[in-house]
């Protein structure tokens, strides 16, 4: 492309009586706009026209005013402005257009708006107005684009095909339903249908607005569909959390492409449901229809969720293989996905190799290294992020709190709370307050924790009793546990977590009459201990346990192996811990019922099928146990297998015999 503007000028300049060929002229500067040289060339080559004699014509300015609006500054953008005026090309609808756009589209709305107002033509000419509410939208202000259609429509001018998808385009993106309606009225009146572009818009608008019934009349009605028209109903189907009906549409569909797949792999993304997700991608790979960027963020985010490390490594050779666009959304997706996964000296080359971090970006590592125990660590990032003159927002808060939480600095949290209002100015959430009580019930300040609480300027939710809840059965203070135990089941009563960290509390106590009641009390209101479970990676594929489940393909050999590695761990003096099992029976039932624990069977099938240098990696959706904490930490040494878990609350690394988490109980 450089040899051939190259080409071109030198063309123009042996073009004998130059002045006659002004359209010569005009390809350099249309030429340089977007051939890769930037904008500068572009302004650099309508300069060179000028001094060559050259007068410019109606042709010039559009793709000279493209180039400024590339452009950083915004003195390019007035001086070509100026010169439209000066050849007196303000009345042209091309010249005036494009200065709509380039105002727009930049965010100058005001700007935009006086170039039309000043254009005596405006009433009768729908172009300017098509390139006010369109620059808007590339702008992303979609109530002024709203805005300008209804000043259009009081001027007199009469909106064409692209007004009416420009604007309903701003209608749902910006969620304005009521105004979409009033349009899609003025469609039907103004005759402009059939018109597949249109009616896509319509299709979109709704889906965009969420009303789904409304999208799915007018996609049923449709006489021409196209892949535009399939994938608006399917992501507003999955964004009203409709995955399975949004399926089923997709599995009809005719062709699918790259952002009809996407749309489904991000819905199952969005709706927690990730092994889906994955073997949506898998599906894709094998249709043989590539990725793209935003494709793989949301497929590394389900390999984050679910632990799979090698599918999430996978993802990003991929990438490269096929240059797929590595942008900090992708980057940051990936640094999640590493900390999420337990590799946090990955997550931290990522972070390395990100050239324009965002807050996003900081965000993500500083929560990456706090849940992994390195909680000085992350606060040390937290600094450099200040260094780097990236402003912290709300969540960075939560990630520098938690950081504080399993790093023990109890002042160091109540000053940072403190600085999110005097410092920062943002007003804390339930979710900052629920960090500070962690860090104060965590190193054993409970009533300090419960004044917090009872100072809280919103109601506290089930998440801050619950915490405190398990900062009491830690440190086992029932007193306060049992008031936090009520205002939970008050809040949430069906809730099996109160019962449960009671129950574990007033057995540390030997409190056993009142395990009891709290067990006949669950059988009487029909309250179920949620099923413990714990997903593995291997090969790529993720098997699932749940406690005592025998539906493993290899369920023989893994209760073989685990019986093996039991008998291993009472050689080396291994005793189980009974006081949090939740069952009333004799003590060689609650040791089976130990045994079989979700994340011992996840650990009997590794020790099976895995090399004995690779690193378990385990993610369980409750606390794991005191049990299979100690017993995994015994495994780790006696295997000397690196093991690591990701419960509900946080990360467990354990090695050589120890593990992270020294303060964890």
């Amino acid at each position: 492309m450089a040899r051939a503007l190259s080409c071109a000028r030198v063309l123009v300049d042996r073009i004998p009586h130059r002045g006659r060929s002004r359209w010569a002229s005009s390809a350099v500067a249309a030429g340089s706009s977007v051939s890769g040289y930037g904008p500068e060339d572009a302004v650099a080559g309508y300069v060179s026209m000028l001094a060559g004699g050259v007068r410019p014509d109606a042709y010039t300015f559009p793709s000279l005013l493209k180039a400024a609006a590339a452009a950083r500054g915004a003195a390019v953008g007035g001086a070509v402005h100026t010169h439209v005026v000066k050849f007196g090309m303000e009345s042209n609808a091309h010249a005036t257009s494009s200065l709509i756009v380039m105002y727009a589209g930049r965010g100058d709305g005001a700007a935009a708006r006086a170039v039309l107002d000043a254009c005596p033509m405006r009433g009768g000419t729908p172009i300017l107005w098509n390139a006010l509410i369109s620059g808007h939208n590339r702008s992303g202000w979609f109530e002024l684009s709203c805005c300008s259609f209804v000043d259009m429509v009081r001027a007199g001018a009469i909106p064409t095909p692209v007004t009416y998808v420009s604007v309903l385009s701003a209608c749902g993106k910006g969620k304005d339903l009521l105004l979409g309606i009033q349009v899609h009225k003025r469609v039907l009146e103004s005759g402009v249908l059939p018109n597949l572009r249109v009616e896509n818009a319509l299709v979109d608008m709704y889906a965009e607005c969420g009303d789904m019934d409304a999208a799915w009349v007018l996609f049923e009605g449709m006489q021409v569909r196209n892949m535009v028209s399939w994938t608006s109903v399917i992501s507003g189907l999955v964004r009203s959390g409709q995955v399975d009906r949004a399926r089923e549409l997709f599995d009809h569909m005719p062709e699918r492409d790259t952002i009809a797949w996407t749309a489904m792999i991000d819905g199952y993304v969005q709706a927690g449901r990730f092994r889906e997700a994955l073997e949506t991608f898998r599906h894709m790979q094998f249709c043989k229809v590539r990725a793209d960027e935003f494709t793989m963020v949301s497929v590394v985010t389900a390999c984050a969720q679910l632990g799979a490390l090698e599918t999430g490594e996978w993802a990003r050779i991929y990438m490269s293989r096929y240059g797929i666009k590595v942008d900090v959304f992708t980057r940051n997706a990936l640094i999640d996905m590493y900390s999420k996964c337990g590799s946090i000296d990955r997550a931290l080359d990522v972070f390395k190799e990100t050239q324009n971090k965002d807050k996003f970006t900081w965000t993500t590592i500083i929560l990456g290294l706090a849940v992994n125990g390195h909680g000085k660590e992350a606060i040390d990032m937290f600094y450099r992020m200040l260094k780097a003159l990236q402003a912290p927002d709300e969540v960075t808060f939560i990630g520098v709190l938690t950081a504080c939480t399993h790093a023990g600095l109890v002042d160091k949290g109540r000053e940072f709370f403190l600085s999110i209002t005097e410092t920062y100015k943002i007003v804390p959430t339930v979710m900052h307050y629920g960090c500070l009580i962690d860090v104060l019930g965590r190193a054993g300040k409970l009533t300090e924790a419960l004044d917090t609480i009872d100072k809280m300027p919103m109601k506290p939710n089930s998440t801050i009793w619950g915490t405190l809840l398990a900062a009491c059965r830690v440190h086992n203070n029932s007193e306060i546990g049992e008031l936090a135990a009520d205002r939970l089941l008050k809040l949430d009563p069906d809730n099996s977590t109160p019962y449960i960290l009671l129950s574990n509390m007033y057995a540390k106590s030997n409190r056993w009459k009142d395990v009891r009641l709290i067990r006949q009390s669950m059988m009487d209101k029909g309250i179920k201990k949620e099923p413990g479970c714990s997903m593995i990676e291997m090969n790529g594929i993720i098997h699932e346990f749940v406690a005592a489940d025998r539906s493993h393909p290899m369920s023989k050999e893994i209760y073989s192996k685990l019986e093996k590695v039991l008998t291993d761990l009472r050689s080396t003096g291994y005793m189980p811990d009974l006081t949090e099992v939740f069952v009333e029976v004799v003590e060689e039932e609650k040791e089976k019922v130990l045994y079989y624990h979700s994340e011992k069977l996840a650990i009997a099938f590794a020790l099976l099928t895995s090399e004995s240098n690779m690193t378990i990696r385990i993610v369980k959706n409750l606390r794991i146990c005191l049990d299979c904490h100690n017993a995994i930490r015994l495994i780790s040494k006696l295997y000397e297998r690196e093991v690591i878990v990701r419960d509900r609350t946080r990360f467990h690394h354990f090695k050589h015999g120890s593990c992270s988490c020294k303060d964890y109980w």
